[in-house]
């Protein structure tokens, strides 16, 4: 089965989010619909760096015209994945460096070897299209950006990509954590099973 899920990535101020949910400030990302209130997804835990960890009850939304229903994620994590998109953005990071290898990476920042192996290989194995879909969301963003040039490898392509896009966003739309921002550009599927799961850029 494709690893797809009725989830809107949203800000993490749950009571922004709140009020314009109730205020139908938030549109169907499977139609042109309005989301209204629909009870909560059941509660997890998000990793952050160390021992700590967060607990979250996303809130579910249903769309008014198409009756689908969604959960709205919140931007400090991606699908489906226990840590923070901070954690795994850092381990991303690292291995860009080519400062240390995974194991040194795991034991820095407190995640399993086992859990950061598996993080770079699904990055790896997408590069492409996450250079691909975060290139289009980079010139979405800016029309008049000059061309994002190879940085070395596939795997270095995509963080660049990112990162140009993410410039772009706070450039036009004001300052935000860099990986809350991929959370958001990327649907939260940025380390999910196929690439070509990503949400449409606009």
């Amino acid at each position: 089965m494709p690893e797809v899920a009725p989830v809107l990535m949203v800000f993490a101020e749950e009571a922004m989010v709140e009020a314009e949910l109730v205020g139908g400030g938030l549109g169907c990302p499977s139609c042109s619909g309005v989301l209204a209130p629909w009870g909560f997804a059941r509660p997890r835990s998000i990793r952050l760096r160390g021992d700590a960890t967060v607990s979250l009850r996303p809130r579910r939304s249903k769309c008014r015209a198409c009756m689908r229903t969604h959960v709205l994620l919140l931007d400090l994590c991606f699908l489906r994945r226990q840590y923070e998109a901070a954690v795994i953005g850092a381990v991303i990071e690292a291995r860009a460096a080519g400062c240390c290898g995974y194991r040194r990476i795991a034991r820095e920042l407190g995640v399993p070897v086992r859990t950061v192996r598996r993080w770079l290989r699904r990055f790896a194995g997408n590069a492409e299209a996450i250079r691909a879909h975060f290139t289009r969301w980079a010139f979405a963003l800016d029309p008049e950006l000059a061309p994002i040039l190879p940085a070395g490898s596939l795997f270095d392509d995509a963080l660049e990509a990112i990162g140009v896009a993410v410039w772009a966003w706070v450039l036009r739309l004001g300052g935000r954590a860099v990986w809350s921002v991929v959370a958001l550009l990327s649907g939260g599927m940025l380390l999910a099973t196929r690439g070509d799961l990503f949400p449409p850029v606009p």
